[in-house]
């Protein structure tokens, strides 16, 4: 394939025929315009976009778009973008229109992808053929380095059930807990779990920032604080923003990618942008994890879709190492065999709440967690496996008639969603 083949769902509006809502999107996103134009030259419509096909879908129909490589700069996302997901959201011939995957040629493929991916994470951990569990600091924000953020980190360390610790999208260097601080007594902490337990746990602190600030943080986060590993807001700040922190020579961690914000286009499934395409171009661009969504968790979900996105990031796809998918969002213990039956084990099962509002605390959450996990691996059913391991079975017994929920930690009152 030479061209860039772009697959949309969408539903025309009353006065157009889908074989013209098609139209209407090529037109726009290559060289069309509204009115007939006198600058137009022939030589132009090499670059027309093509409409390779029209079928019915449910309350509206799917359309395979060819555009050719020759419209595209090569390396440059932002710009590709620009034709695969443009203007074509505001047309008024369409009620609805979402992008739902992307096909690449080779010669546009011009990245190195992940430098770690699911393996290289692995041998960092030391860990083979079992899910991950990773947890994140909370609550979001407020707490204060030293005294608070570090001992919730070591706490989920030390209980020796998690392999992986992040901080949330929202805590990035705010005045109440400064980046490299935060990373330093964080990393102190888990040095102090590594050698009462014996195992490596990676800490992704948030380095989200602009453009022209995001390598100069990452590279504070790993020379001054002793980061090992890094996360970045995929969605806020660019894709472009991972390419560079991946392309980075002196930035040998893996990065782990957070999609905050995603929902403003991916929820609606008749319209904005689907979740695949923002998978491969994580993959593209360099990302070593990738929270992609849970099926029994407190955010949206469809399962058939989430297992199709994990895919995208675990399938050979141009030599890229396939990426760690992670599943978030109102996890607990109880919730670990329907995550692990839909998407399998390569995965990293991260719970914030699901942890940290374990009645025994932070360390026996973690522990509850990991023996969720291994009772999954061991075939033995959750409760059955609760027999004899207390944590998992005070676990079990809180979340047994709850949905997912959020905690305050000084008053320890559960709150159901809206």
């Amino acid at each position: 394939m030479e061209d860039v083949i772009a697959h949309y769902y969408f539903r025309p509006d009353t006065r157009t025929t889908p074989q013209e809502a098609a139209q209407a999107i090529a037109e726009e996103e290559t060289t069309g315009t509204w009115t007939a134009i006198t600058t137009r030259q022939e030589y132009v419509r090499r670059l027309d976009g093509i409409v390779e096909s029209v079928e019915e879908s449910g309350r509206g129909y799917l359309t395979a778009i060819r555009y050719p490589a020759e419209i595209f700069e090569p390396g440059n996302v932002p710009q590709y973008l620009s034709v695969v997901a443009g203007n074509l959201f505001g047309l008024g011939r369409l009620e609805a229109v979402r992008l739902t995957d992307i096909e690449f040629p080779e010669s546009l493929v011009q990245f190195h992808g992940p430098k770690f991916g699911i393996e290289g994470v692995r041998h960092l951990l030391g860990t083979r053929n079992r899910p991950h569990v990773g947890t994140i600091i909370k609550p979001k924000v407020g707490l204060t380095p030293p005294a608070d953020t570090a001992l919730v980190a070591y706490e989920a360390a030390s209980g020796g059930g998690v392999d992986f610790i992040k901080d949330d999208e929202t805590l990035t260097n705010q005045a109440f807990c400064p980046m490299t601080e935060r990373v330093e007594a964080v990393m102190a902490r888990l040095d102090e779990a590594k050698d009462e337990t014996g195992r490596q746990v990676l800490y992704a602190v948030n380095i989200s920032d602009r453009a022209d600030r995001i390598v100069e943080r990452a590279e504070e986060a790993l020379e001054r604080g002793g980061a090992n590993t890094l996360m970045v807001d995929v969605i806020t700040c660019g894709y472009a923003a991972l390419e560079v922190l991946a392309e980075e020579p002196g930035i040998s961690v893996p990065i782990h990618v957070h999609r905050t914000m995603h929902a403003a286009m991916t929820r609606n499934p008749e319209h904005g942008i689907a979740m695949r395409p923002i998978a491969r171009l994580v993959r593209m661009m360099g990302g070593d994890q990738l929270h992609t969504g849970t099926v029994s968790g407190k955010m949206g979900h469809n399962a058939e879709e989430l297992v199709l996105d994990n895919r995208v990031l675990t399938d050979p796809w141009f030599g890229f190492r396939p990426v760690f998918p992670v599943a978030s969002g109102g996890l607990h213990p109880g919730k670990v065999h329907a995550e692990l039956e839909t998407l399998g084990t390569e995965i990293v099962l991260q719970a914030g709440g699901g942890i940290h509002g374990h009645p025994d605390g932070t360390a026996a959450g973690a522990r509850a967690m990991r023996q969720a996990v291994d009772a999954f691996l061991e075939g033995v059913s959750a409760t059955e496996y609760a027999t004899d391991h207390v944590e998992l079975e005070r676990a079990l017994k809180l979340w047994a008639h709850r949905n997912p929920f959020f905690i305050f930690f000084d008053r320890w009152e559960f709150y159901p969603p809206r």
